[in-house]
């Protein structure tokens, strides 16, 4: 097989894996906007409902890192393959025993205590995942094209959000009480054929090329993520600060806004749905494009702009969707979507060459989860506590527009990467003992 074969079947099988992956970890953000508050937490008034029901939603956020450390770790150490399998595992069982699990009227406090704990077992899962498919297509393209290859995975986002809101779009027509009472579920028990599918896919994938090559020439560190706090705090710290306006702004316009345009300008459950999807549509089509930009114009420049973008757009996504309007709220959730798909289309090219290949797996899966905990776990959550407290919108934008600022700075205070790869054999073949003595 060629390498162009290689690398195009790395990509597609990574993004195939990740797209069904984030299909388990989205339909729980949908249920959580739409019917968990009910399902699980009925003794609260709907306001405290709907809190804790995103607080369940941002309990896999707190896993993440921690998921980000341990796999990371067999990552560095095993082989990125091996892992992506175990993760995908993990995270197709659980969703499937979410869509099994009974509600508060039948169970008690056990239902919520149970939704918890399968919820932080998809976070300690994905946050092992996304770094590994991250690396699977990454490490098998060549330098000049890993912008784009990346961008497939970036591509599994969308899609999976695609495919989540599309199977429950399609239950729209269902009774309500129907849909509360059992509906909601199909979703998660659907997820045990995807899980299928997608573990034959990715079993049938190459190891990394560049870790099989660095492995076999000077063996593996025994604790990466201690060589990555050690030499490599301040990217840590910046590739999490420079995620928060992505996750941010991805949460709020598509967790938060689903409660928000039903509840309070009184849009329809099926038309947020369809006003994310489509933007999620525009995304699809996007991601791919700024990623081959990263390949061309450099990684960060891309993203910083994606980043701007995101910033200026705001308060015009606020004022549209205010608007009560569909054809209007959906220029808004598209201008945006644009914003985003530029950063997030080259972040997996850029936060991948931040690291050496014997720590990468570790240092993008703490880096990137570190992110996600400070941005996409709790943006839902403040973003419904700011609009009760104020009972203004403006609170809301204001928040996410600080974040961006805090996100823009630290992508001006990272490298350029895409040449990376070139400095980093440079590096090793001028102090080859700085590796050996840390390999096993």
């Amino acid at each position: 097989m060629s390498t162009t074969s290689r690398t195009r079947k790395a990509g597609l099988a990574s993004a195939v894996g990740t797209t069904f992956e984030w299909y388990d970890f989205f339909i729980y953000g949908t249920a959580a906007g739409l019917v968990f508050n009910k399902l699980f937490f009925p003794q609260f008034d709907p306001l405290i409902g709907t809190l804790l029901s995103f607080a369940t939603f941002s309990a896999a956020f707190v896993a993440r890192p921690i998921g980000g450390v341990l796999f990371g770790h067999f990552g560095d150490r095993v082989g990125r393959k091996s892992v992506l399998v175990l993760t995908f595992s993990i995270m197709g069982v659980t969703t499937f025993l979410i869509g099994l699990l009974p509600s508060y009227a039948t169970i008690g406090v056990a239902a919520p205590i149970i939704l918890v704990t399968l919820r932080f077992i998809q976070g300690l899962s994905l946050g092992g995942e996304y770094g590994g498919a991250v690396l699977m297509a990454v490490e098998h393209a060549p330098p000049r094209r890993r912008g784009y290859i990346g961008s497939w995975v970036q591509m599994g986002v969308p899609a999976g959000l695609i495919l989540g809101n599309g199977v429950f779009l399609l239950l729209g027509g269902m009774a309500e009480d129907a849909f509360i009472e059992w509906g909601w579920r199909i979703p998660f028990l659907i997820s045990g054929l995807f899980v299928i599918f997608g573990l034959v896919v990715r079993l049938r994938l190459a190891e990394s090329p560049d870790f099989a090559e660095r492995k076999e020439r000077s063996g593996v560190v025994k604790l990466p993520i201690a060589v990555i706090v050690r030499q490599y705090p301040k990217k840590v710290v910046l590739t999490a600060g420079a995620y928060l306006a992505i996750g941010v702004t991805f949460y709020i316009t598509t967790v938060f806004g689903l409660s928000y345009g039903a509840q309070q300008l009184g849009f329809s459950r099926n038309a947020m749905l369809v006003l994310v999807l489509l933007s999620m549509v525009l995304a699809l089509a996007a991601l791919p494009y700024f990623g081959r930009m990263s390949d061309r114009f450099g990684r960060r420049p891309v993203f910083l702009g994606g980043v701007i973008a995101m910033g200026v757009l705001v308060f015009p996504w606020f004022w549209l969707l205010n608007a009560g309007s569909f054809v209007l709220a959906l220029i808004g959730y598209l201008a945006i979507t644009c914003g985003f798909a530029a950063s997030f289309g080259p972040l997996a090219a850029f936060f991948a060459e931040s690291f050496e290949t014997r720590v990468r797996y570790s240092g993008i899966s703490f880096g990137y989860t570190l992110g996600t905990l400070a941005s996409s776990a709790v943006a839902p959550i403040i973003a419904a506590w700011l609009l009760e407290w104020t009972g203004h919108y403006s609170a809301v934008g204001w928040y996410m527009i600080a974040m961006i600022v805090l996100s823009a700075a630290c992508t001006l205070l990272l490298p350029e990467t895409y040449d990376q790869d070139r400095l980093e054999e440079t590096r090793c073949a001028a102090d080859p003992e700085r590796t050996n003595t840390e390999a096993r």
